[in-house]
């Protein structure tokens, strides 16, 4: 469907009362529901679900098969990789109705969460964190962090171009690609300015 701001696959559904915002692109097969938020110049693969009330910021990248469900909000400049998905839920049955116990899980600024990843909701990646392909996040993810493994783990930190980050014994590293330079002090990374 050609819309003057946005575009959409005419395979894909976009319910009533969303918000969709410029240079953003749905792809085939994707359902897009009622009450979502889309921010400007986002990218949505093909066979994408996102469920009621979501909110996506602008330039968010969402690969084919992925599915964010009621409770997600992802900050500007967010990459979800392909068949990543998120609950909503921490305890479902089948049997019993739990639509007003979501829990809110936030995707900061800048974070990556790989292929095959799950975010169980509820818990927080911070700005510019690195989720690795195949990991189940159970619990909140710092700033900068990269994670790898069911339940995830931290293994290092990651510069804002996706490096690993290689801190020296003062505290101090810097990103291989745009030379910006990092701080480590007490478990917590901050860029430099």
């Amino acid at each position: 469907m050609e819309n003057s701001t946005y575009y959409s696959h005419p395979t894909a559904v976009i319910d009533e009362g969303c918000t969709i915002g410029k240079g953003t692109k749905i792809w085939h097969f994707s359902h897009i529901m009622p009450n979502c938020t889309i921010g400007e110049n986002c990218n949505l693969g093909q066979n994408v679900v996102i469920s009621p009330e979501v909110i996506l910021g602008n330039n968010v990248k969402v690969q084919n098969n992925v599915s964010i469900y009621t409770g997600v909000v992802c900050e500007d400049d967010v990459f979800l990789g392909p068949s990543c998905v998120f609950t909503n839920v921490t305890n479902p049955r089948s049997a019993v109705n739990r639509r007003g116990q979501y829990a809110k899980t936030i995707v900061k600024r800048g974070a990556s969460i790989g292929a095959n990843a799950t975010i169980v909701c509820g818990h927080n990646i911070g700005e510019f964190a690195f989720i690795g392909a195949g990991a189940v996040v159970t619990k909140n993810i710092p700033a900068y962090a990269l994670v790898v493994g069911n339940p995830s783990k931290q293994i290092g930190w990651m510069s804002e171009y996706g490096h690993r980050l290689l801190f020296d014994e003062s505290g101090l590293a810097v990103c291989e690609e745009s030379g910006e330079k990092y701080v480590l002090v007490n478990g917590a990374v901050t860029k430099l300015t």
